[in-house]
């Protein structure tokens, strides 16, 4: 299936931290110049270009990873062209704890490390685009919270597409659970909800 793809991405520093703008994810030979699809994730983990370069000059192809092959997946499913992956952090870390304990360093330091913080309002005007399906997909951590609702708080759609942990707001599941059951119907649940939206 990846081989269907173009996989690209953004990667620069904020100082010591190693950051990712933005990933594209294109089918190959498309002719569509802006995404049909947006997707909102957590931060973009191990994410690495393909080149070892992260010196924020140019988007560059990109070693893919389990989490993009799901939303390969549901693109395939919905004839999607083009993705646009941004997170609610750009700082590559993982695992998960480890980016939930650099959390409050980063707001007690005001570091601008999500692209939906005011400060990057340039950013979210470029990149963000309106009107197109998006989805919700930063999983259900609870130290998310507070990033999640700055973000859907920016976006400000009402029908955003994403599977809802049932006892709270603000929490969305992350496409690629642990289970390879639940990762099969996390794209096909993701498919329905588009294709009946």
């Amino acid at each position: 299936m990846r081989e269907n793809f173009d996989i690209t991405g953004y990667f620069y520093q904020i100082g010591n931290l190693k950051c990712r703008k933005y990933l594209n994810i294109k089918k190959k030979n498309t002719k569509i110049r802006k995404p049909d699809l947006m997707v909102v994730m957590m931060n973009p983990g191990g994410s690495k270009p393909i080149d070892g370069i992260d010196n924020g000059k140019n988007e560059v192809p990109t070693i893919p990873d389990q989490t993009q092959d799901q939303i390969m997946r549901v693109m395939e499913n919905c004839e999607f062209n083009y993705a646009r992956i941004l997170n609610l952090s750009d700082v590559r870390i993982t695992p998960s704890e480890a980016f939930y304990n650099i959390l409050t360093d980063l707001k007690e330091k005001q570091i601008p490390h999500s692209i939906f913080d005011n400060k990057r309002e340039q950013d979210f005007k470029e990149l963000f685009v309106k009107n197109i399906p998006t989805i919700f997909a930063w999983g259900v951590g609870k130290d998310l919270t507070e990033l999640a609702k700055i973000a859907i708080k920016k976006i400000g759609i009402k029908n955003p597409i994403g599977i809802e942990q049932n006892d709270r707001d603000y929490a969305y599941y992350h496409p690629l659970p642990r289970n390879n059951n639940d990762q099969i119907k996390w794209v096909d649940g993701i498919t329905k909800r588009i294709k009946t939206a």
